[in-house]
């Protein structure tokens, strides 16, 4: 055989071996009738399938020098996060666009922002891992916000329509909905920057260190994460409430009956 594939199946015996925890979590699923085994087992073997291919898919990227790649696996990251926080939010019309734009928004500006101050080269080994990490945080902060902001919305229904009535704008009349919604989707990204390094370790600053990098250069890594997780998140979760405004009133500027009907 192959001396690649004999390492390769070697190095999957520890992955197969940490599945024993996932039967433990299907088993207890069973016993509670949560009904989340057949779940469970497909997330496990996607994501086990994904990032088999994701790995050889990144070492060919990272071998090239054309823009076009990076540009590439940016998008497509964004399309599947988009696709994916629009289905938390499925009841926002154009749930999944909305959320596509608002993570692109977002996140390019901080992408921006980082490349422009030469915080990080613009190369696909460094683009591609950061724009991942803010991407898939964007995607957590932005189907919450979408999802609790139409949700707050449809319980404080008539507040908001006596609002409007009384000659109010919808970004008047929804603005303690939108800043209630903002403040539940920023709060655990803000709290995992409290508490960083005191509870959870992070992997970026720890696969450093165990890597043999310095820990000054492991801390300030670690550092700049934190901080683009927070500015991409806060600005695509703002993006997503303002590209809602548009699907939840009519153009008289009356809520729209069918975005607030019975789920």
């Amino acid at each position: 055989m192959n001396p690649f594939w004999v390492d390769f199946l070697k190095g999957m015996l520890k992955p197969l071996a940490a599945t024993a925890v996932v039967l433990m979590a299907v088993v207890l699923s069973y016993f509670q009738n949560l009904g989340l085994e057949r779940e469970m087992l497909y997330s496990i073997a996607r994501a086990f399938l994904q990032l088999s291919v994701i790995g050889f898919v990144l070492q060919f990227i990272f071998t090239q020098k054309n823009i076009v790649w990076i540009v590439a696996a940016y998008l497509f990251m964004v399309s599947i996060a988009g696709y994916t926080a629009g289905q938390r939010a499925k009841h926002v019309p154009n749930g999944k666009y909305v959320a596509g734009l608002s993570i692109l928004v977002g996140t390019s500006i901080t992408m921006l922002v980082l490349v422009m101050l030469h915080v990080f080269p613009f190369t696909p080994r460094y683009i591609i891992p950061v724009a991942g990490m803010m991407v898939g945080n964007a995607m957590t902060v932005t189907g919450v916000t979408m999802k609790r902001l139409r949700d707050d919305v449809k319980i404080q229904k008539s507040l908001v329509e006596t609002a409007l009535a009384l000659g109010a704008t919808p970004r008047q009349a929804t603005v303690q909905q939108v800043k209630r919604a903002l403040i539940l989707a920023l709060s655990p990204v803000l709290d995992n920057a409290k508490t960083v390094g005191l509870i959870s370790l992070p992997g970026a600053m720890t696969g450093l260190i165990m890597g043999g990098a310095s820990p000054l250069e492991a801390i300030q890594l670690q550092i700049v994460v934190m901080n683009m997780l927070i500015g991409a998140a806060t600005v695509s979760s703002i993006a997503s409430t303002y590209l809602c405004w548009p699907t939840f009133f009519t153009k008289s500027f009356q809520l729209e009956t069918k975005v607030f009907a019975e789920d």
